[in-house]
C-alpha cells in the first residue's frame, strides 16, 4: 500500500532522558528539532543520503527501514534521505533517536501502513535498545515508559504535558559520549542503599511532572545509578549543575548518557542560570553551546 506521496518530511524532537535517577524508563521532550526528509527513489536499491553530512547516520538509517520493511511485510528498496536540524549528535539529547523515529514515522507515511504511536514506539524501542529518546519523540512531554522483561521490550506509555512555568537550561560541551561506550563504565552491580534512594528519587521525579508541583524538584531529584560513574569524565559537568541550581534552578542532572547536562529552571531564572552553567565549563576549560528550552507538548509531526 501506498500513500501517494513521493516524499515526506517528519519532525521529531530532540529529548533528555534519565531525568536523573529514572534510568531507560523517564523521557522529556525538548523544542530542539531534527528534521527527517524521505523521497522515493526507483533508482537505487537501499538509502542514499543527500549530502555528505547524512552519511554519518547512514547505518542507522539503513538499520531502521530494513526493521520496518520486515515488520510491515514489504519488499525492501531503496529511497534517498536528508537529516537536517538542531540536535547535536552524540551529546544526550536524543539525536539517534530523532532519526529513527523519523525514519520508521517517514516510511509508514510513504507507505500508508498506518501504524499507531504504540507501534512505532514498539519498534523504535526494539531497534535502539531503551525506550526514553524514541517515546519522548513520538509522544512528546514528560513519557513515563513501561519495558519489560528488558529495556528493549516495549510495553507501555504514560505522557503528560509540560507547562511553560519551566524551563530547561541544557549546556551542551564539545565532548561527544556514545551511549554504548559510556554503558560500559557502568558497574555490573549496585549496593541496595543506593539502588533504593534512586527508585525513591525516580518516583518523586515522576510524581513532581504528573501533579505540576515542580518546587518539589528542589529535593526530589538524586541519582546513583549512573551520574557518579559518567560526570566524572565529563570535565565541568558536575560544576555546571551545582552552577545552575545555585544561581536559582530547582535542579540538574545529566542528560542521557551526556555530555550534556541540564538545569530545570522558572523563566525569571533562566539567564542567571545559563550563565552559571556557561562560567562552570569555562573554569574547565571546555567549549560548549547553552541553550534555554522549553518542553515540546506535541510529539512527532509531518511537515
Amino acid at each position: 500500500m501506498s500513500s501517494g506521496r513521493d516524499s515526506v518530511t517528519v519532525r521529531v524532537p530532540g529529548s533528555t532522558s534519565n531525568c536523573s535517577a529514572g534510568f531507560d524508563t523517564l523521557g522529556l521532550a525538548l523544542t530542539i528539532y531534527n528534521r527527517v526528509t524521505l523521497a522515493r527513489a526507483r533508482e537505487v536499491v537501499a538509502p542514499q543520503p543527500e549530502r555528505p553530512a547524512d552519511a554519518r547516520a547512514l547505518d542507522l538509517v539503513a538499520t531502521a527501514a530494513d526493521r520496518f520493511f520486515a515488520a510491515a511485510g514489504i519488499s525492501p528498496h531503496g529511497f534517498r534521505f536528508r537529516i537536517e536540524g538542531d540536535v547535536p549528535p552524540a551529546r544526550g539529547l536524543g539525536s539517534s533517536a530523532t532519526i529513527l523515529v523519523g525514519v520508521l514515522a517517514g516510511l509508514d507515511e510513504l507507505h500508508g501502513t498506518k501504524w499507531s504511536a504504540e507501534q512505532l514506539a514498539a519498534l523504535g524501542t526494539a531497534i535502539e535498545g531503551n525506550p526514553e529518546n524514541v517515546c519522548a519523540g513520538i509522544f512528546g512531554g514528560f513519557t513515563v515508559t513501561r519495558c519489560a522483561p528488558t529495556a528493549a521490550d516495549y510495553r507501555d506509555t504514560i505522557r503528560a504535558a509540560v507547562p511553560p512555568e519551566i524551563v530547561f537550561v541544557v549546556a551542551s560541551p564539545a565532548i561527544e559520549m556514545k551511549t554504548k561506550e559510556s554503558r560500559s563504565v557502568l558497574p555490573a552491580t549496585l549496593p541496595l542503599s543506593d539502588a533504593a534512594r534512586s527508585v525513591n528519587s525516580a518516583a518523586m521525579v515522576t510524581a513532581v511532572f504528573l501533579t505540576g508541583d515542580f518546587e518539589k524538584l528542589r529535593t526530589a531529584a538524586g541519582d546513583f545509578l549512573h551520574e557518579p560513574y559518567r560526570l566524572p569524565r565529563i570535565p565541568g559537568a558536575r560544576a555546571a549543575i551545582e552552577g545552575g541550581v545555585a544561581a536559582g534552578a530547582l535542579t540538574g542532572w545529566l542528560s542521557g548518557s551526556g555530555s550534556s547536562v541540564l538545569c530545570v529552571a522558572r523563566p525569571q531564572q533562566a539567564n542567571t542560570v545559563l550563565a552559571a552553567m556557561r562560567t562552570a565549563f569555562g573554569q574547565a576549560a571546555v567549549p560548549c553551546e547553552v541553550r534555554v528550552l522549553m518542553a515540546d507538548n506535541g510529539g512527532l509531526r509531518l511537515e
